[in-house]
């Protein structure tokens, strides 16, 4: 029961993250520019006429916006887990492969990142190029790595330990073969999940850098910016300002929903 209650939630969690993809995948094609302002139609509440989901108050298309900054904002956190996740793993199994000196000095290294607050480290990207791509999800992957890096490490550890793959390497068989037959089913369902949880984190942390001033800059459309631009208008709008944030928590439950179910 409780494997069909978790395979249950996984799939809620991918039908709910696949209609938020959709809707940035999608949509952009079929909307104009979300950058183009029209003054005069300021504000305009969901339903109005040209305009599914009213206009922000430079008369902007909410539909438009709201569109490309979901493209935009898990297409950033998908980069920002993969580029953590690539050198998490390689770094993890060069310390469980080779141990002795090699690993001493990488758990070194991860503790030393570890000792650092994760905005600290966008902040000081950040600082080379205010507003910009690069330095956050550069920032954001140099603090998630650790978790892929301690995950592997522990779990290839653990399997390179043990007695069928003492046997393997006395037979002569490679690091290829430990690694798809031994380490591999073990290890690839926890770093799916990891992936999950750590795209999760990153469009939150995304989202949440534009209220310090230091995400990415109007007039580009991410969910951050666009609650930011918003909050002075909340009274005359609510809607406007609840939108990007639901749809931030929908994706952010879908991946979690989708992380959990993993492997059950």
């Amino acid at each position: 029961m409780r494997r069909v209650g978790m395979r249950g939630t996984r799939v809620i969690g991918l039908a709910l993250l696949g209609a938020v993809l959709g809707f940035g995948l999608v949509v952009p094609l079929l909307t104009g520019d979300p950058m183009r302002q029209d003054l005069s139609a300021t504000l305009l509440p969901p339903g109005a006429p040209g305009h599914l989901l009213g206009t922000d108050h430079l008369g902007r298309s909410m539909l438009a916006r709201l569109a490309h900054a979901t493209r935009l904002s898990l297409g950033l956190a998908a980069a920002t887990a993969l580029c953590a996740a690539v050198p998490g793993l390689l770094l993890g199994l060069l310390a469980a492969w080779r141990r002795g000196w090699v690993e001493r000095v990488l758990v070194g290294l991860a503790d030393g990142v570890m000792a650092l607050p994760g905005l600290l480290l966008v902040l000081i990207f950040a600082a080379f190029a205010p507003g910009d791509f690069l330095p956050l999800y550069l920032g954001l992957s140099l603090a998630f790595w650790v978790e892929y890096f301690r995950l592997t490490r522990s779990v290839a550890g653990s399997v390179f330990a043990r007695p069928q793959a003492e046997a393997a390497r006395l037979l002569g068989l490679g690091p290829w073969h430990l690694l798809r037959h031994h380490l591999l089913p073990e290890l690839g369902p926890m770093l799916l999940t990891l992936l999950g949880f750590s795209a999760a984190a990153a469009v939150t942390a995304l989202s949440a850098l534009a209220f310090v001033g230091i995400g990415l800059r109007p007039p580009t459309p991410e969910w951050g910016s666009m609650m930011t631009e918003l909050l002075p208008y909340y009274e005359e709008a609510p809607w406007h300002v609840l939108m990007p944030g639901l749809l931030l928590a929908a994706s952010v439950l879908g991946l979690q929903l989708a992380a959990g179910g993993r492997g059950t």
